[in-house]
Protein backbone atom coordinates (compact mmCIF):
# COMPACT_ATOMS: atom_id res chain seq x y z
CA UNK A 1 0.00 0.00 0.00
CA UNK A 2 2.40 3.02 1.14
CA UNK A 3 5.89 0.80 -0.93
CA UNK A 4 7.07 4.58 -2.03
CA UNK A 5 6.74 6.08 1.36
CA UNK A 6 8.37 2.75 3.27
CA UNK A 7 10.85 2.89 0.61
CA UNK A 8 11.52 7.01 1.01
CA UNK A 9 12.06 6.00 4.92
CA UNK A 10 14.69 2.82 4.10
CA UNK A 11 14.66 -0.28 5.89
CA UNK A 12 16.73 1.73 9.14
CA UNK A 13 13.39 3.34 9.62
CA UNK A 14 10.68 1.10 8.84
CA UNK A 15 12.73 -1.42 11.64
CA UNK A 16 12.37 1.05 14.00
CA UNK A 17 8.61 1.69 13.52
CA UNK A 18 8.34 -2.61 13.15
CA UNK A 19 10.12 -2.52 16.79
CA UNK A 20 8.10 0.08 18.49
CA UNK A 21 4.72 -1.69 16.97
CA UNK A 22 6.10 -5.13 18.86
CA UNK A 23 6.94 -3.09 22.13
CA UNK A 24 3.31 -1.82 21.76
CA UNK A 25 2.18 -5.66 21.27
CA UNK A 26 4.04 -6.56 24.13
CA UNK A 27 2.71 -4.31 26.08
CA UNK A 28 -0.85 -4.87 25.52
CA UNK A 29 -0.14 -8.65 25.72
CA UNK A 30 1.50 -8.31 29.18
CA UNK A 31 -1.49 -5.95 30.55
CA UNK A 32 -4.28 -8.33 29.19
CA UNK A 33 -5.40 -5.60 26.81
CA UNK A 34 -7.56 -8.16 25.02
CA UNK A 35 -9.73 -4.88 23.17
CA UNK A 36 -6.53 -3.43 22.49
CA UNK A 37 -4.71 -6.70 20.64
CA UNK A 38 -5.78 -7.22 17.27
CA UNK A 39 -4.92 -3.67 16.98
CA UNK A 40 -1.74 -4.37 17.87
CA UNK A 41 -1.10 -7.29 16.03
CA UNK A 42 -2.64 -5.97 12.80
CA UNK A 43 0.28 -3.39 13.13
CA UNK A 44 3.44 -5.50 13.92
CA UNK A 45 1.93 -7.99 10.58
CA UNK A 46 1.94 -4.50 8.43
CA UNK A 47 5.51 -3.32 9.41
CA UNK A 48 6.76 -6.98 8.88
CA UNK A 49 4.85 -6.78 5.67
CA UNK A 50 6.61 -3.72 5.14
CA UNK A 51 10.23 -5.03 6.21
CA UNK A 52 9.64 -8.17 3.51
CA UNK A 53 8.46 -5.62 0.75
CA UNK A 54 11.41 -3.45 1.19
CA UNK A 55 13.60 -6.85 0.87
CA UNK A 56 11.50 -8.17 -2.11
CA UNK A 57 10.58 -11.02 -0.12
CA UNK A 58 7.54 -12.65 -0.50
CA UNK A 59 6.37 -13.75 2.85
CA UNK A 60 2.94 -15.83 1.37
CA UNK A 61 5.81 -17.91 -0.41
CA UNK A 62 8.14 -18.20 1.85
CA UNK A 63 5.33 -18.79 4.70
CA UNK A 64 3.92 -22.27 2.12
CA UNK A 65 7.25 -22.99 1.62
CA UNK A 66 8.33 -23.52 5.24
CA UNK A 67 5.18 -24.65 7.05
CA UNK A 68 2.66 -25.82 3.86
CA UNK A 69 3.21 -29.34 5.69
CA UNK A 70 3.20 -28.19 9.12
CA UNK A 71 6.17 -28.69 11.62
CA UNK A 72 9.46 -27.82 9.02
CA UNK A 73 10.80 -30.99 11.68
CA UNK A 74 8.35 -33.21 12.11
CA UNK A 75 5.84 -32.66 9.64
CA UNK A 76 2.83 -32.73 11.93
CA UNK A 77 0.27 -30.16 12.40
CA UNK A 78 0.07 -29.85 15.58
CA UNK A 79 4.08 -29.91 15.80
CA UNK A 80 4.90 -33.20 17.53
CA UNK A 81 8.39 -32.61 18.45
CA UNK A 82 9.45 -33.29 21.77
Amino acid sequence: IYYARDAARGVDGTLLWFVEEVGELVRAIRRKERNNLEEEFGDVYAWLVTLASLHHIDLERVARAKYAHGCPRCKKTPCGCA
